[in-house]
């Protein structure tokens, strides 16, 4: 038996390659991007997700919705 939490990831991550082909018509089974390019690919992921990570520890400091920006 597999564990629910690794079970759920799993799924998510299915629905959202799914998601990306139809929205891009390509799966990461591609060659038409050049290493440097894929390199950009994820900064510009790892950028969006430092984002996200800032927004959250503002929640969590300020929950009554105080803005410290």
């Amino acid at each position: 038996m597999r564990d629910k939490i690794l079970e759920a990831l799993i799924q998510k991550f299915e629905e959202r390659a799914e998601k990306g082909q139809l929205k891009y018509g390509k799966t990461l089974d591609r060659n038409d991007l050049e290493l440097l390019e894929w390199v950009e690919h994820a900064q510009e992921e790892a950028m969006d997700y430092c984002l996200y990570l800032e927004k959250i520890k503002n929640m969590l400091k300020y929950p009554q919705g105080i803005n410290i920006y």
